[in-house]
């Protein structure tokens, strides 16, 4: 594993991520790489919204019906049947 030393931090921004890594129960080394993992994982091209990121992966439902219409239409495709063909059973 790679080791990364940085010099001449301002006080005030060590004894931010001091306390920050306190809070997160981290060292202060494991705070740093999670602060630069995060950017890096946030810069890479994400849209910075999560719901509309994952509906654009999940290739969202575009429909000009309404509400009311795309319920008509499911309770339409709906059959009023025996799964197991068997009247007053179990499951009827």
């Amino acid at each position: 594993m790679a080791t990364l030393q940085v010099r001449d931090i301002d006080d005030r921004l060590y004894d931010f991520l001091k306390v920050s890594a306190k809070l997160q129960n981290r060292s202060i080394s494991q705070e740093v790489v999670t602060i630069i993992q995060n950017y890096l994982n946030a810069s890479s091209g994400g849209t910075g919204n999560a719901t509309l990121e994952f509906i654009s992966l999940t290739g969202a439902w575009n429909d000009d019906k309404n509400a009311e219409e795309l319920i008509a239409d499911i309770r339409k495709s709906h059959k009023q049947s025996h799964r197991f063909g068997v009247k007053n059973g179990l499951f009827d």
